[in-house]
């Protein structure tokens, strides 16, 4: 469960950190690389291309973080001994 929480705080800072820098790596690679066209429509105020990017730099750095937490977990836990 603190797992989610960890995905979620830093799925949170990556969309507004994105959204002011929308050129953050990868997820402006991963937008370019499919192809789509950039458009200037606002969604909430912010440009829709910048939207999508945030979204997959916030998914990327999440899952990244999340990985790196539930590592962290199970090294510090103690081993049962039988």
């Amino acid at each position: 469960m603190r797992g989610a929480i960890v995905f979620l705080i830093v799925f949170a800072v990556m969309l507004v950190v994105t959204i002011a820098y929308s050129d953050m790596r990868p997820g402006r690679q991963i937008y370019d690389s499919l192809g789509l066209p950039s458009t200037d429509y606002a969604v909430v105020g912010v440009p829709a291309t910048t939207l999508i990017v945030a979204v997959f730099n916030g998914v990327i750095y999440g899952v990244i973080a999340w990985l790196v937490f539930t590592f962290v977990e199970k090294a510090r836990k103690p081993k049962a001994q039988n």
